[in-house]
Parts: structure tokens; C-alpha cells; sequence
């Protein structure tokens, strides 16, 4: 809870600064804040950048470096801010003002290239016509002694949350409005047009966006899902419009110009239900799968997105499309590269992108000229680099870097020439930018990820990882915790993670902890993803028992007679799964885990999920329903069993750990509920989350040690 949690890296245009928002954890007050802080490009010590209290983040600099816009919670809703920014010392100058005034809030900020607008998302009403609409029903929801809900379609809930069937929407920003204090500033008033010195009436915040649909679509994080051409006068941007989002990944790019008031000579007023005022967006994307994060060339000629084939699967692999702007032709650059594009950005003379992608267990970077096959992995292979947030300031690249030892930092890659790519390929490229833990983790033992591979099923070749405990001896014979990963298309890899850290399970009693990447898993080309999908107790079950096999053969430490098998997610379905077809596992902690197929159906909001997963709806495909359910194998569980389940996990609703709990009971097997009435499908808060590892690891110590 001590280490500082590093966000992704914002380079300043000239080069010398790159500002972040780091996370700080106060356990006691049970908080999570972020803040601004600054470091020299060429590395160094890291600053606050706005000592203020508040939780502010997303910095994001303006194109000349002058000034600095970013998210701040000083206002309720949250709103985007503004500061001037001196270069020569790297500090704020002045007082920071706000950019936004609408009632539902703002986040997610960019500049346009001309530094003359800004563009955010908000999360309106879609048939209200302007704010002052939006503010009245907030209100008469928050001030109504009615808590029931009207539901008439899908979504009603995601994720953790229920919609209110708002949707996000794009607003554009006059940034020169703001610079020169012509927004009011009190959040209890309502902006109004303004006006300069010269009489020109300056433009509201304006919906880029109208309609029933959300832009950006719900996410979890990662590179923006909008964009703004170099010569500002168009917005590239991510949206759904099937007509039942629930059993639909048909993620759209749609281009619309971004200054539609004065191009078109209509007013400039907001309009969220009047888009009929406004151009047209206009469909750019044409594949049946999800299409996303589009992103500009610096030249303005091109157009990059990641795009999956395959409608209906969230999983499929991500290619990296270039679009021609002016032929409005495009092409797929990863056609042969098999494995799925990650976090990527254009070198800055726009001949090539780089990219991170998944392989064994690390996230290397990548990079593909235009026309080209991607080229072998820059600046380290997998699994030693883990990289992420990709973005370039001047011919540095800046990225993202962890590992299973170490939470987030950021790091550079230099680069000796403006054309060559393969100058990119060098280790000693790579540099160090922050040092936001190196004094806490100095203190800390940690042992190193340490793969292995053996034969699973089908006879191939699958990988698996072991942490060793702290002051490991290898003459003495130590319990094991064998990590199930969820998705089930993800991965256990050279990476740290907050929910299920490896090294803490390890050092927590003193545990030999082992993780396999079954078949499904993410990073070994999709053929091996693909796999899983109407197999869920077959290969994989088969995978995590071959691969404990071939560890309890190979290092005699392991101690077979006191192995905990644990899991969330689809790892908490593997864990039930488990229960009802092996008694070698002293216990089981199923968290968040699919108990019974058919009600998880009903229960879950992401349609597309099950019914790819499951080849159709129960009703047309119960016998594989049923084959893989684990509640139907009830009659043999005999295996201790912790349950863990969130009431606001919607993706797996909380009736399935009251289902299992229930059956455990029943049969009298010892179990024992940890229910948490604030959290979804995540153990976010800093207080639940001590409380989730103590209770996991004493129920693991009560049967184990």
C-alpha cells in the first residue's frame, strides 16, 4: 500500500519535461489520490508538480508547452483544468483555472494541434437538449425519495455500476475562451456565451457527438479511444451503434469535423438531441469485429487503429490498420505477426509505429514500417520487457515498464536516426526516467519469475511460472499456491499487479507459488487462444493438472500433500471446476467465480461473452451449458472452500458465490463467505483489499501450513 502507483508518461513538445500522475494509498483513511508529478526527461529526481489536495490527473500539455490542461476533483463533479507552464524551470506559473463548467463533469481532455480547442468526454442525457436539462435531472434523481428503476433494454448495468442510461459523449472547448478568463467560474453557474474585445461571440461546450450511443464506449483503462487530425479540423473516435449493445464488440471508427459551428455557419449553442444540426459522422471502419483507438499521423496522411475480425469476441487478435486519408484505403500491417497489438504510437516522421504485444509472459516492443512485416522486438525480448503506454516525445519513445517485482515506471528508448527503425533495437537504448519505489523495494526480498515449460494437452508445449519465497532453501519442502489467471484469454506474466501479487502470496507463510498459462491464454498466437472458447473444463483443467504434475516431479521442494489452488474470475470458475473433479488440493478460494452456466447467463450484462464462449444462448446450446457447469458435479466436491464475491460485480453477478456457498454448506464442507457489499468485480478499496489477502492466506495457512 506504500508504493506509489505511476500512470502513463505526458513528454513536454520540446522534450525537456515529462509530467505523470502517480497514485498515493492511505490505508487508514481508506483512500486512493492522485497527484501531478514532473521528472526531466533525461531522468532524474521526481517533483509535485500542483501541491494541492485534491485528486487531480490526466495531465496532458498543450502543443506549444505553454500550458497544461488535467482532470481535478476540486469540483464535484470533476472537472478539467488549466495552468500555464514554464519550460526553462518546469513548474506551474500562476493560478490554476477551470476549463469546464457542465453539470455532469468532464475528463478525459486533448488538445487540438493548433492549441485553439480542447475535446472531452462528458456523460449526458442523450435526448437533452443542453445543460441546464441535464442539471435538472441529476438533480430530481439525487433529490427523489424513489429508488426504484424503470428498465425497457440492455445495458441497465455494467460492469460495476447501473447506467441511468446516460451516455459519454465528445464536447469541444474554446481554449482561448479559458485562457483569457471568459468562462465563469463558479461550478453554480451555468456558462454562457462570451464575448472578446472585439465583439466575436465565443463558442459554449458543444456536443461533438448527439445521440443515443456512447463516445468513447465503456472501457477499462489504456490509450484514448479519440483523436484529433494535425490540422484540427477532424476528430477520430470509437462508438457502438448496433442496436443491443449487450451481445455486441462492433466497436466503429467515425470521423466528423471538429468545428462544425463555424464551418457549417449554424449556431454555435450545444445541441445534445439536435444532431440533425450538425455533419454527419461518417463510418471509416468496416470490419464485424471491434475497431479502436484510432490515432493521427503526424503528417496527417494516415490513419492507425487497432481492429479485431471476428464480431462477437472480445478476445480475437488485435491487428494494427493504416487508412490512407486521402484514397481511403486500408490495410492491415500484422497480417502475419500472431500475437495482438497493444499500446502503440507513430515515430514522429510517420514512416513507422511502434507497438507493444503479449509473448510469453512479457509485453515487448515492436515496430512495423509502413508496407512492412513487423520487424523482431526492440529494446529487449519477451518476457524481460513489460511495456506499455507508448508514446513519443521527439525521437524519444516513453513508455511504461514493469515487472513481477516491481510496480510501474517510466522509461525511454532512444533513437540515433529519424528513419531507420531498426535503430530502435538496441538494449542500451533503454533508460531509466523514474524512481518513484527504488527506496521501499530496496527493503523488500523479492525472488525473480522463474518459467518453465512442459507438455500439456494435445501433447503441446505450454508455459508456467514459479516464485520462490523470500530466504528460499532448497532443502526444505514448502507448501504450494497454485494461481488460476482469469479471462480466460489472459495470462500470468513479468508483471505487477495489486489484486493478485505472486510475490506477496509467496512471501505471505512462506509458499512455493506456481501459475500456468493454460491453453487459452494470451501471448502464445491465437490458434492457442482461441482453444478455450466451448472447452472451459476441458484443455485448460487438463494443462493446470499436467503442469503441477510436471512441478511436484521436477523440484522436490514442492510439498504435494499441503497445494491450495486459487483463482478469480474464470479462475474462480476453474476453482469450482476443480471442487467437483479432484481431492488433491488441501483447499480452494474461488473468488468472483461462475458457478452455474446457465443463471450466470441471465445474470451477466456482456451477452457477447457467453454466447461466443458457449456457441449460442442456453436455450440453443444447453448440453455444452451443461457439460461445463460445476454445479452439476455438486455430488463430488469434498475440498475446504473460501468464497469471495463482490455485491456490484455485474460481469459475474454475486448470486453465483451465494449459489456455491449455499451448495458447500449444504454438504457440510468446511467454507467460509467473504462478502463485500461495496466492491464489483475487484477488490478496489485499500481497506478491503488488506482484508482480502488476510483472509485468503489464513484460510490457505488454516489447511496448508
Amino acid at each position: 500500500m506504500k508504493l506509489k502507483r505511476v500512470g502513463a508518461p505526458v513528454p513536454s513538445p520540446d522534450g525537456k519535461w515529462v509530467v505523470f500522475d502517480c497514485v498515493d494509498v492511505d490505508l487508514e483513511a481508506n483512500t486512493r489520490i492522485s497527484h501531478l508529478w514532473i521528472v526531466p526527461a533525461s531522468g532524474g529526481e521526481s517533483r509535485r508538480l500542483n501541491p494541492t489536495p485534491n485528486h487531480e490527473e490526466r495531465p496532458r500539455f498543450s502543443p506549444d508547452g505553454k500550458r497544461l490542461i488535467w482532470t481535478s476533483k476540486a469540483t464535484d463533479p470533476t472537472q478539467i483544468w488549466m495552468c500555464d507552464f514554464d519550460s526553462g524551470s518546469g513548474v506551474l506559473v500562476g493560478k490554476p483555472h477551470r476549463v469546464t463548467n457542465l453539470s455532469t463533469g468532464a475528463d478525459g481532455g486533448i488538445w487540438s494541434p493548433d492549441g485553439k480547442n480542447i475535446v472531452f468526454v462528458s456523460a449526458v442525457y442523450p435526448d437533452c437538449k443542453d445543460d441546464a436539462c441535464n442539471k435538472q435531472r441529476n438533480d430530481e434523481l439525487k433529490k427523489s425519495k424513489i429508488k426504484a428503476k424503470i428498465f425497457s433494454r440492455l445495458f441497465y448495468r455494467h460492469w460495476s455500476a447501473f447506467t441511468e442510461f446516460k451516455r459519454s459523449h465528445l464536447f469541444v472547448q474554446s481554449a482561448d475562451a479559458v485562457a483569457a478568463g471568459l468562462w465563469p467560474a463558479s461550478p453554480a453557474s451555468s456558462p454562457s456565451p462570451s464575448t472578446r474585445a472585439t465583439g466575436e461571440r465565443l463558442q459554449e461546450a458543444r456536443d461533438l457527438t448527439p445521440g443515443d450511443h456512447d463516445v468513447p464506449p465503456f472501457n477499462l483503462g489504456g490509450q484514448d479511444m479519440y483523436a484529433i487530425s494535425p490540422d484540427s479540423q477532424e476528430v477520430a473516435y470509437t462508438s457502438n451503434i448496433d442496436e443491443v449493445e449487450a451481445t455486441s464488440t462492433n466497436d466503429e471508427i467515425f470521423v466528423v469535423p471538429i468545428d462544425v459551428g463555424h464551418a457549417s455557419g449554424l449556431p454555435t449553442t450545444n445541441s445534445q438531441a439536435g444532431g440533425s444540426r450538425y455533419p454527419k459522422p461518417k463510418k471509416i471502419s468496416t470490419s464485424p469485429g471491434a475497431d479502436t483507438t484510432p490515432l493521427y499521423s503526424p503528417n496527417g496522411k494516415s490513419l492507425a487503429w487497432r481492429s479485431q475480425a471476428r464480431a462477437g469476441f472480445e478476445a480475437d487478435k488485435w491487428r494494427l490498420l493504416v487508412q490512407d486519408r486521402q484514397l481511403a484505403k486500408t490495410r492491415d500491417l500484422t497480417e502475419k505477426f500472431d500475437r495482438s497489438v497493444g499500446s502503440f504510437a507513430w515515430k514522429p516522421d510517420s514512416t513507422a509505429l511502434l507497438f507493444a504485444a503479449e509473448d510469453h509472459g512479457g509485453a515487448p516492443i515492436f515496430g512495423v514500417s509502413l508496407g512492412t512485416e513487423p520487424s523482431r522486438p526492440v529494446g529487449g525480448g519477451a518476457p524481460e520487457l513489460q511495456a506499455d503506454d507508448l508514446v513519443f516525445g521527439g525521437d524519444m519513445l516513453f513508455f511504461t515498464r514493469t515487472s513481477a517485482r516491481a510496480p510501474n515506471e517510466i522509461w525511454r528508448m532512444d533513437s540515433t536516426s529519424k528513419n531507420e527503425l531498426a535503430t530502435y533495437s538496441l538494449d542500451s537504448a533503454l533508460k531509466r526516467v523514474t524512481h518513484m519505489n527504488d527506496a521501499l523495494l530496496s527493503q523488500i526480498d523479492m525472488q525473480p519469475l522463474e518459467p518453465f515449460t512442459f507438455k500439456g494437452a494435445n501433447d503441446e508445449e505450454v508455459q508456467g511460472f514459479m516464485v520462490k519465497p523470500s530466504g528460499f532453501d532448497p532443502n526444505r519442502k514448502y507448501p504450494l499456491k497454485f494461481l488460476i489467471h482469469g479471462g480466460p484469454q489472459g495470462a500470468w506474466g513479468n508483471e505487477w499487479t495489486y489484486r493478485w501479487n505472486a510475490e506477496l502470496f509467496a512471501a505471505t507463510g512462506n509458499y512455493v507459488v506456481v501459475m500456468i498459462n493454460f491453453h487459452g491464454s494470451t501471448g502464445y498466437g491465437q490458434k492457442f487462444t482461441d482453444s478455450i472458447s466451448g472447452d472451459w473444463g476441458g484443455k485448460p483443467y487438463v494443462d493446470l493438472m499436467k503442469g503441477l504434475d510436471y512441478m511436484e516431479k521436477t523440484y522436490g521442494f514442492i510439498d504435494k500433500n499441503r497445494e491450495a489452488a486459487l483463482g478469480a474470475s474464470y479462475g474462480g470458475y476453474m476453482a469450482n471446476w476443480i471442487l467437483g473433479h479432484t481431492n488433491r488440493f488441501k483447499c480452494i478460494v474461488s473468488h468472483d467465480g461462475m458457478f452455474n452456466t446457465e443463471s450466470a447467463y441471465g445474470t451477466t450484462e456482456e451477452l457477447w461473452f457467453p454466447e461466443w464462449e458457449f456457441h449460442g444462448p442456453p436455450w440453443k446450446n444447453r448440453e455444452l451449458y451443461q457439460k461445463f457447469s460445476p454445479h452439476l458435479f455438486a455430488d463430488k466436491f469434498k475440498t475446504p472452500t473460501l468464497v469471495v464475491h463482490g455485491q456490484n460485480d455485474y460481469r459475474l453477478d454475486v448470486s453465483e458465490g451465494f449459489q456455491l456457498f449455499t451448495t458447500l454448506q449444504r454438504l457440510k464442507i468446511p467454507s467460509k463467505f467473504l462478502y463485500f457489499p461495496d466492491e464489483g468485480h475487484w477488490v478496489l478499496k485499500p481497506q478491503n483489499s488488506q482484508l482480502w489477502y488476510k483472509t485468503v492466506n489464513d484460510w490457505v495457512d488454516q489447511w496448508c501450513k
